[in-house]
């Protein structure tokens, strides 16, 4: 019965942890918020975000109500996970900082997979007005951008894609694998 727990709390923590970082991304990236697939992100997490909107300001853009939330969401699931493996919980310190560079993880892992959507749909429906693929199109151009600024063009050739993933992996190689990081507890690692 503990690992049916497990496979709950880890699946449906995944997804929700996905839409609440999903909601953060996408008003960092100034996404269509008229999107239906917007829409139902910003539906399911409006509860919880609304409850630390209420004394947690946004600046720039940044809607730092979400991430918190985030990652109270992320620490709560890795407590649940700890605890249903039958093991002493760590301090509030290790905690913490799991659930910190396990949100980052989670949220690299958004942008290389969103990437990688964004690519194979480049080659297969270039010109699609699927409310997904637009969605994946705008989250991911402010990551892109910059790099599309320093390289030159290429002849219809967009590398900008590979420097994307060099610099995911360097800030995996750098902050979370350095941190010993369990995926067995955190969500999304």
């Amino acid at each position: 019965m503990n690992q049916v727990l497990i496979l709950l709390v880890n699946t449906l923590g995944t997804l929700y942890l996905l839409a609440i970082l999903l909601r953060f991304l996408l008003q960092l990236a100034r996404a269509d918020y008229y999107n239906p697939i917007t829409q139902l992100v910003v539906r399911a997490t409006d509860p919880g975000v609304q409850i630390f909107r209420r004394f947690i300001p946004g600046f720039r853009g940044l809607d730092f109500s979400t991430l918190v939330f985030a990652l109270i969401f992320q620490m709560a699931a890795m407590v649940a996970l700890v605890y249903l493996h039958g093991l002493a919980l760590p301090g509030f310190g290790l905690i913490f900082t799991w659930s910190l560079l396990g949100t980052l993880s989670f949220i690299l892992n958004i942008y290389f997979w969103s990437i990688i959507i964004s690519i194979v749909a480049s080659f297969l429906a270039p010109q699609s007005a699927h409310p997904a693929l637009m969605l994946v199109r705008q989250m991911t151009e402010p990551v892109m951008a910059p790099f599309r600024k320093i390289l030159p063009p290429m002849g219809g050739l967009d590398l900008s894609p590979i420097f994307v993933f060099l610099t995911i992996q360097i800030v995996r190689v750098m902050l979370i694998v350095p941190a010993g990081i369990n995926p067995r507890y955190v969500l999304g690692a």
